[in-house]
C-alpha cells in the first residue's frame, strides 16, 4: 500500500437484498456524530464501560447509554459483564475499518504523517469526526449504497447499465447519481450521448468493502 492509498476491498458480486438493507441501517446508525465518536473510542481503547466512554467524550452517561443501546440493537457493538459492570466493544469489522480510512484521510488532508502509518489508532479531532459522520449520512441509503456497490463491482458504467444492475428505474438512478456526484462520491465523463460514472475513493468505498468482508465471514448471520 502506498502512503496515500486508501483501503478498499474487492466486490465480486452484489450482496443479498436483506443483507444490504441491514447494512444500510447500520451505516445510518454510524452517521450520528456521537455514535461515531463512541465507536472511535472503542476502536482505540477496546472494551469499555459507559462511565469510561462518557468521561472520554465529556458527555452525560445517560446519553452514551442510549446510543450504545441503539448500536447494540443494530449489531454494531456487543457487551460482556464483569462483576456489576457492563463493557462494550465493537462487534464487527465494518465500523472498525471505517476508522482506518478516516485516519488516512485526515493524515492526507493535514499532512500529519502519523495518521498514515499502518496500524495507527489515535483519536481524531472531534470536529473532523463530526464532519465525517455528516459525510457518511450522505450515502447511508440502501439505494445509493446499491449504486456504489455496483460501481465497485462492475467499474465505470452508464445509467442504463447501473439501473439494470440494481433493479431501479433509470430516473431514480439518475437522481441518486446526481446527488452522489454533487457530494463527490462518484465522477463522470461523457462519451457521445452517454455519461459514464466511476466511484471515487473514500470512506463510502471503504464502508461497502468492509460490509462485504463481514458478509463473507459470517453470511446470513450479518
Amino acid at each position: 500500500m502506498k502512503k496515500h492509498d486508501l483501503p478498499s476491498a474487492q466486490v465480486t458480486r452484489p450482496l443479498p437484498d436483506k443483507i444490504m438493507a441491514r447494512a444500510a441501517r447500520g451505516i445510518g446508525y454510524i452517521s450520528h456524530p456521537t455514535r461515531l465518536r463512541i465507536l472511535e473510542y472503542l476502536d482505540v481503547a477496546g472494551a469499555s464501560s459507559v462511565s469510561a466512554i462518557a468521561h472520554a467524550l465529556n458527555t452525560e452517561q445517560m446519553i452514551i447509554s442510549q446510543h450504545l443501546r441503539k448500536m447494540r440493537d443494530a449489531g454494531l457493538v456487543k457487551t460482556t459483564r464483569r462483576g456489576i459492570f457492563i463493557f462494550y466493544e465493537i462487534n464487527a469489522e465494518y465500523p472498525a475499518s471505517i476508522f482506518v480510512c478516516l485516519r488516512r484521510l485526515f493524515g492526507i488532508m493535514t499532512d500529519q504523517l502519523r495518521f498514515l502509518r499502518d496500524g495507527c489508532r489515535e483519536i481524531l479531532p472531534a470536529d473532523y469526526t463530526t464532519m465525517a459522520a455528516n459525510r457518511i449520512k450522505l450515502f447511508a441509503h440502501v439505494e445509493k449504497m446499491r449504486i456504489l456497490e455496483y460501481l465497485m463491482w462492475r467499474g465505470e458504467s452508464c445509467v442504463c447499465e447501473i439501473a439494470a444492475g440494481v433493479a431501479l428505474p433509470q430516473l431514480k438512478v439518475s437522481q441518486h447519481l446526481k446527488k452522489l456526484s454533487d457530494d463527490d462520491f462518484v465522477s463522470s465523463r461523457r462519451a457521445g450521448r452517454f455519461v459514464y460514472y466511476t466511484i471515487k475513493p473514500g470512506v463510502h468505498q471503504t464502508a461497502i468493502g468492509c460490509i462485504h468482508r463481514r458478509f463473507a465471514a459470517i453470511g446470513d448471520k450479518f
